[in-house]
């Protein structure tokens, strides 16, 4: 296929990025049907789960009213809970079914196998929860301890999901191969990852500016008629939810550029570690001249 893109070849900064959107462009369209096919229940459950959590804040901070409270509260609790469980189970079924997209790509050379995608995503669910949490906790004991630790261990351990799926490791082995895999190239490594956050970034916030915009309008602060009342209504705003519902949903479908920019860092350092893409086509160079 002429718009094939290997992944398993090393590249500079510039090129992780350009090949990252261009791989986007070239698989718009079935990348992002996969993608809702699989994570759409889940991204449903997460989105409802912030309307009623929202609604249910504004109810608890209601200065006017005490009645209800208890019940808003308990409601609150619960919709935060279901958010939480809904948030942590996207975000796994999110990079899961981004990279095992990727790993289909690479494997079929420019096409995908949805039903084994879907097959791998559900398979490799609580591997990539369990990964997900030491990967966080990880991170968060290293930011706590001191900050610099915290900013060591991130580049290292954003590697893991890409090194549990391509590389078929388990858990222990894809935390720990990391380090290993970033080893006299953690500053490069760094600095790709810190360029696609801050891409990531201000996408992210450039859509929910339209929901920041309309709740400080409706409360006044423009007009400069606040009102501590406005303040807790904005909350329960059906208009506001959804802009902030739009916005959650758009910061997530944004998260994907990053989760393949991390495949394309990934197979960058595994290529300068180990050759295997270029092992690979030496090898089909060899069954194309025999045949």
């Amino acid at each position: 296929m002429n718009n094939y893109i290997h992944f398993k070849k090393q590249r500079e900064l510039g090129e992780i990025l350009s090949d990252t959107f261009a791989f986007l462009r070239s698989q718009f369209k079935p990348f992002i049907a996969t993608y809702f096919k699989i994570v759409a229940p889940y991204l449903l459950i997460m989105l409802i789960a912030v309307g009623f959590y929202l609604y249910s804040f504004s109810s608890v901070l209601n200065i006017g009213s005490s009645s209800g409270s208890l019940v808003s509260g308990v409601t609150m609790l619960i919709s935060g809970l279901v958010f939480l469980v809904a948030m942590i189970l996207v975000y796994a079924v999110s990079q899961s079914t981004v990279l095992h997209y990727i790993k289909s790509y690479t494997e079929l050379q420019g096409q995908t196998d949805f039903d084994k995608i879907r097959r791998e995503v559900y398979d490799s669910l609580w591997s990539f929860i369990g990964l997900g949490i030491i990967v966080v906790l990880s991170i968060v004991v290293g930011f706590i301890c001191c900050f610099l630790p915290g900013i060591y261990l991130a580049v290292p351990l954003s590697l893991s999901f890409s090194i549990m799926i391509f590389m078929n490791k388990s858990v222990g082995e894809s935390f720990s191969y990391g380090f290993n895999l970033v080893k006299d190239e953690w500053w490069m490594t760094f600095a790709t990852l810190l360029v696609v956050g801050i891409i990531v970034g201000v996408a992210g916030y450039a859509f929910s500016l339209p929901a920041q915009i309309y709740q400080i309008a409706s409360m006044g602060i423009f007009s400069g008629e606040m009102d501590a009342l406005d303040v807790n209504s904005g909350f329960v705003d059906p208009v506001y939810i959804i802009l902030y519902m739009i916005s959650t949903l758009a910061q997530m479908l944004l998260n994907t550029i990053s989760i393949i920019a991390g495949a394309f860092i990934f197979f960058n350092l595994n290529e300068k570690k180990n050759f295997t893409g270029t092992f690979e086509r030496i090898q089909n160079l060899g069954k194309t001249n025999e045949e």
